[in-house]
């Protein structure tokens, strides 16, 4: 059977969970946006992954090259970072109010996917969960779903951290499949310790505690600048929703895979590429914040001259931002460099 046939077939199996709104108008004014949640087939049997949609209403059957998937960083899932209502609008709001068919995908272990039921015991009885290779399978199913969903050949990937490894190593592979890339606060090879805690000896997954949480993201953030970063409660809304994810964290914690972990250790922080750059043949943009100290500039700056095959690709640096700058007062910054990129016809 054709790929193409068993995706169909997998369509008829999806459940849709819920229309989560009809706006009355775009976040600016705009073309009016629907918001869809999905549930679908994720990369290996028994796997479900849990799938966001915003649209503009009037889509049509197809927006050609405006369909563009979100993936997540090592830690915490998509949909409560780029779906997040900050003042009224998420980043996925913005997008699909400029006409684009947008989607976000949690990986299993994350959010309001599939946790395996290793994340139901110790830690320390079972090895790192969802490593890249894992990962990547479930990104290749959401792509193949939404491909088939709307009828075309290519869409648009955004990653940001370690989705930035996991898109680049698809990309990579699925070069017919991939518009434009986006590697916002790209990984590379690690000169500078880490800024995520898991142990020496590391276990299925790690639990991350809310109240650390925003002393890690202003890290490395001059104090003088710091009370003014993030407009008072977006770092709330943000950690209200985040941790709610998790069943047995009661608001206060969240279970995150290793298997992020583990890769690194095994690839950036031995000084080993995880991927080849140079088999990256679309168009690229690299996008990072100045006082990033997850992913600092170095690793970026080292990244692109690697690109050697990338028809076109640039390098832009926000200023007075952070790692998490999507959620901070000049979000806009990252937001209209991101559009402009995607908004450029091959």
């Amino acid at each position: 059977m054709s790929s193409r046939r068993t995706w169909r077939n997998v369509l008829a199996i999806v459940s849709f969970v819920s229309i989560v709104a009809a706006c009355a108008a775009g976040p600016d004014g705009g073309r009016r946006i629907v918001g869809e949640e999905l549930t679908i087939p994720g990369g290996d049997p028994g796997i479900q992954l849990y799938v966001r949609n915003k649209r503009p209403a009037d889509l049509g059957a197809s927006a050609g090259e405006r369909i563009v998937l979100f993936v997540h960083g090592a830690t915490y899932p998509a949909h409560t970072a780029f779906d997040l209502p900050l003042g009224g609008m998420s980043w996925m709001d913005y997008m699909a109010a400029r006409g684009y068919d947008v989607y976000s995908v949690d990986l299993r272990g994350y959010g309001r996917s599939t946790r395996p039921k290793e994340m139901d015991e110790a830690a320390d009885k079972n090895p790192p969960l969802t490593t890249g290779d894992v990962a990547v399978r479930d990104i290749a199913a959401t792509v193949d779903y939404i491909r088939v969903r709307r009828g075309v050949a290519k869409i648009n990937l955004v990653g940001w951290s370690w989705g930035t490894t996991l898109m680049a190593t698809y990309t990579a592979a699925n070069p017919d499949k991939v518009n434009r890339l986006v590697l916002y606060a790209p990984q590379w090879v690690r000169t500078t310790p880490s800024l995520v805690q898991a142990g020496p000896a590391l276990g299925a997954y790690r639990v991350v505690k809310k109240e650390d949480t925003l002393k890690r993201w202003l890290t490395n953030v001059p104090e003088a600048k710091q009370q003014a970063l993030i407009p008072p409660g977006w770092w709330q809304q943000w950690a209200d929703a985040t941790f709610a994810t998790d069943p047995k964290g009661g608001g206060a914690t969240l279970r995150a895979p290793n298997g992020i972990i583990k890769d690194s250790r095994e690839s950036w922080m031995a000084g080993k590429p995880y991927y080849d750059p140079a088999k990256i043949v679309v168009p690229v943009l690299i996008t990072l914040g100045e006082w990033d100290n997850d992913t600092p500039p170095y690793m970026a700056q080292t990244l692109f001259p690697l690109l050697v095959n990338a028809p076109s690709k640039r390098l832009v640096m926000i200023g007075e931002a952070t790692h998490t700058m999507l959620m901070e007062r000049n979000r806009l910054r990252l937001f209209e460099a991101v559009q402009a990129f995607l908004d450029e016809r091959s």
